[in-house]
This record gives structure tokens, sequence and C-alpha cells, in this order.
């Protein structure tokens, strides 16, 4: 599955959980009916700024909605088949840095399990 069908397929069940029509969220997103339709569909990838009004017009918080396709891409593609590399095997610790470290890659399953509170 790629992101794009993910996103579209929770953005959809949200919205029929809701008992709303794709007009309704259209109009409420300020977007046309076609192009949320083939964002749900996963034919169109929206910028952000389209998916946080998309969000606001589902009353849904943008962090729960990729969580949730956090979770679904980490049980349907392999981890490194998206970009994430699989955690590295335990090393001696290393010296004390003398310059800014860097931040270390994020682990897709620890981070689909996460929950915002």
């Amino acid at each position: 599955m790629k992101l794009r069908e993910a996103v579209g397929t929770a953005l959809r069940r949200r919205r029929q959980d809701q008992g709303r029509t794709l007009r309704e969220v259209a109009e409420a997103a300020g977007v046309s009916l076609t192009y949320l339709s083939e964002i749900e569909r996963g034919r169109k990838e929206p910028s952000s700024e389209v998916l946080e009004a998309v969000c606001a017009a589902l009353d849904l918080v943008l962090a729960d909605l990729l969580f949730e396709v956090a979770e679904t891409l980490a049980a349907t593609v392999p981890v490194a088949a998206i970009g994430f590399l699989p955690p590295l095997p335990a090393r001696p610790p290393a010296p004390a840095p003398t310059r800014a470290t860097v931040a270390p890659v994020v682990d897709l399953l620890a981070f689909a399990g996460r929950r915002s509170a």
C-alpha cells in the first residue's frame, strides 16, 4: 500500500464514521468534491495545507491521522521499503561527542505504536 492510499483510506473511514458526505467535507475544507474524492481513492497526494484543512473539516487531529497511517503502513509494507531502517545491533558505548549529535532514524514500528494524549 502506498502512503497516499493509506492517507485516503483513513480519511474516507473517518468521514464515513461521521456519516458525512463527500460534498459536506469538501465544502468545509474548501476543496473541490472531485479533488477530495481523488485523495480518498489514493489517486492524489494532498499538500500539507490541504491535508490540514480536511482534518479540520473532520474535526480530526492531524497527528492522529498520521499515527493511523503509520500503523497501516507498518502492518502492510516492509519497513525498509518505505525508507526507514531496522534497529541497529547494540554497540559498545561511544566516547562523548565533541560536536552536536544527529537524531537517530525513527523506528516506524515504534512510531506506529505511539498514541497522542
